[in-house]
Formats: C-alpha cells, sequence, structure tokens
C-alpha cells in the first residue's frame, strides 16, 4: 500500500518526500482534530473509579 502511495505521487524523490510529509501531517491533523473528538465521549474510560 505505502508503495502504491509511493508511486501514484508526482515528480522527483525530493518532492515525493515532502508530499508525504504533507500527506502524513494532513491525516495526523484529521485524526487529532475530527475523529478522535467525536470517539472521545464515546469510549468507556469516562467513568473510572476505584473502591
Amino acid at each position: 500500500m505505502y508503495a502504491w502511495i509511493w508511486r501514484q505521487l508526482p515528480g522527483p524523490k525530493a518532492l515525493k518526500v515532502v508530499e508525504a510529509v504533507l500527506l502524513i501531517a494532513a491525516v495526523i491533523a484529521m485524526l487529532m482534530f475530527v475523529v478522535f473528538p467525536w470517539a472521545e465521549p464515546r469510549l468507556p474510560f469516562n467513568g473510572v473509579t476505584t473502591n
């Protein structure tokens, strides 16, 4: 899969590295700002108590 993504990126090797870093940053930003805030209230870790 990663090889397929690498082959699909346009440009020479240096440009592909920059594009890959930007793609990874975009995925991380999407996770941090959209997916994790949506999933956090649905996780069962909010009501932790110890006796």
